[in-house]
């Protein structure tokens, strides 16, 4: 059987893997999935700036780089970069609250736009925007997020796409996905998720 292409998929699941209660773990910080559980990829942390997508093949996907310090009032810029080091997109926190939204700009096409209706919510619209008025009415995909194990308060996002989207746009969602998880729960942070 052939492994499905990550990024052809109009849903897929971005989460932490399930580990044991009792051990330390060391795998994957992410593992992506399709939506009936097939492994895709997984993502490993190398340093609280650099990440990187790989297939469950281990064939390298892509680089994800924080570029930017971490703080309340500073903007959070990600770049992602494929396997022979051609930038392929970027993500960008907006506002003061980190992860309320995301601006999404592929290598190629639309900017797209993350966001989230208030601090409560569980979901965040994707959109299409033009830099400055803001995200454009029309859904063009949602992230829902959910508890899969509350004693350790692993999370996963169900990331779904409208077919109109490309593989070059699926492929930045799925990395601001990513980065929407490192804003909510920074590694080595035991808080709640924001």
């Amino acid at each position: 059987m052939t492994e499905p292409h990550l990024f052809e998929l109009d849903s897929v699941v971005v989460g932490q893997p399930k580990r044991s209660r009792w051990r330390r773990y060391a795998g994957p910080a992410l593992a992506v999935s399709t939506v009936e559980g097939t492994p895709l990829a997984h993502v490993t942390r190398l340093d609280d700036t650099r990440w990187f997508l790989a297939k469950t093949s281990g064939e390298l996907v892509m680089w994800i780089n924080r570029r930017s310090r971490w703080g309340q009032f500073r903007q959070v810029r990600f770049h992602f970069t494929d396997a022979a080091g051609r930038e392929v997109g970027t993500a960008g926190t907006q506002g003061l609250v980190h992860t309320r939204q995301l601006t999404v700009h592929p290598e190629q096409g639309r900017p797209l736009f993350l966001t989230r209706q208030g601090p409560l919510a569980n979901a965040w619209h994707l959109a299409e925007t033009d830099g400055e008025s803001g995200p454009a009415p029309e859904v063009l995909g949602r992230v829902t997020v959910s508890t899969v194990d509350a004693w350790l308060g692993l999370q996963q996002y169900v990331v779904e796409t409208d077919p109109r989207l490309d593989a070059s746009d699926r492929r930045a969602v799925v990395a601001s996905v990513v980065c929407l998880h490192l804003l909510r729960r920074p590694p080595g942070d035991n808080a709640t998720p924001a």
